[in-house]
């Protein structure tokens, strides 16, 4: 007779145990899927080769950036990065790093390919107002409302830049600081 009891024990006990599990699974939020964002096509859009060594390429790279505006954070033989910030409304901000990777392409170092990727971040301004509170003892505490807020800027979005003009003009600038010059079709 007691092991009839523990087996039907043992079946209400797993039951509660798979309720308890069910309830919690229902409880959690999701994971949200999202489909591959990488496809791994042309490499054509974020690198170029160069006829200059590679930290010539690296070079004229910083120089491209510098024209434009950028703050550079790195600049090494091999790599370069450089970092803008844009404000198109007064509580958007936008910021811009371009990271440039400088790597020989021949054996003796004169061809180089540069590889390069843009990031923006935008941000926005959050307000957040401020109240105090004031306790009397006896009485109780009373919150009062400030009209004053701490505003600060969040980041809401990011993404790589992966506009073929966008390169394309950044890689030209680049030949430009390198001295190359495309062949001049000449008029008869």
């Amino acid at each position: 007779m007691k092991l009839p009891l523990m087996r039907a024990g043992a079946a209400v006990w797993m039951a509660g145990l798979g309720c308890v599990c069910a309830l919690l699974a229902g409880c959690g939020t999701p994971v949200k899927a999202f489909p591959s964002q990488e496809e791994f096509a042309s490499t054509a859009t974020y690198s170029r080769l160069f006829d200059a060594t590679a930290a010539q390429t690296c070079e004229a790279a910083r120089r491209a950036l510098l024209s434009q505006g950028y703050v550079i954070g790195t600049a090494a033989k091999e790599l370069v990065t450089g970092r803008k910030n844009f404000q198109p409304e007064p509580e958007s901000h936008l910021q811009m790093e371009i990271r440039v990777v400088c790597a020989p392409d021949s054996p003796d170092g004169q061809v180089s390919l540069g590889f390069v990727t843009a990031l923006q971040d935008v941000y926005a301004l959050k307000k957040s107002n401020n109240s105090a509170s004031l306790g009397v003892g006896g009485i109780g505490s009373v919150s009062l409302p400030f009209s004053s807020s701490n505003d600060s800027m969040v980041r809401v979005a990011s993404k790589t830049i992966s506009s073929d003009v966008f390169y394309e003009r950044f890689f030209d600038l680049v030949k430009r600081y390198l001295g190359v010059s495309e062949p001049v079709d000449e008029a008869p």
